[in-house]
């Protein structure tokens, strides 16, 4: 019985210890996204639009030329891995206000280094390029939902991602 109670204690460390690590992961990656803004605003330090984006820029209800599930599946991986995950049905927002409310401060200060900021990102071309790659992200959604609505029509068992681990946390007790 103590092995028992010992195996749990064990898996919700683990459990907590991995939405720790994701967070950690997550904030690193803002702070580094916000610290080279002012590269980025210059035009030194461009975002490279995906292919996979590149493609659904062109025509995003192009109809895709293998159309079993599996083909599908592979295309939809594609557009999850440069795009993120999917919606999920019941999904809770989950917002961290003081993360938010940090990272607000972090990108003020950062954009106030450069004068006549604006200006700048246009005639550098940082603005067009940001433009660009929010069209390509607003294609690659359009084109993952006109597929999602193709696998479900051909009745395909393409499933929603799992949840992560602070959904599981989130999720109510039964």
């Amino acid at each position: 019985m103590k092995w028992i109670g010992v195996a749990a204690l064990l898996l919700c460390s683990t459990g907590a210890l991995a939405q720790e690590q994701e967070k950690k992961d997550d904030t690193l990656k803002k702070a580094g996204t916000i610290a080279t803004q002012p590269a980025r605003d210059v035009g030194i330090d461009k975002d490279k639009i995906p292919d996979v984006l590149q493609q659904a820029v062109e025509d995003p209800y192009k109809r895709p030329p293998l159309r079993s599930c599996k083909a599908l599946k592979t295309s939809l991986e594609e557009l999850n891995a440069v795009l993120g995950p999917d919606f999920t049905v019941g999904q809770k927002a989950n917002e961290n206000r003081t993360g938010k409310i940090a990272e607000a401060v972090g990108k003020t200060i950062v954009n106030s280094i450069i004068p006549f900021r604006g200006l700048v990102r246009e005639i550098s071309g940082a603005a067009p390029a940001e433009r660009r790659l929010e069209a390509a992200v607003t294609a690659g959604i359009a084109r993952r939902g006109y597929l999602r609505g193709l696998a479900d029509a051909k009745g395909c068992k393409i499933m929603s991602p799992p949840p992560t681990a602070q959904e599981k946390a989130d999720e109510p007790k039964k």
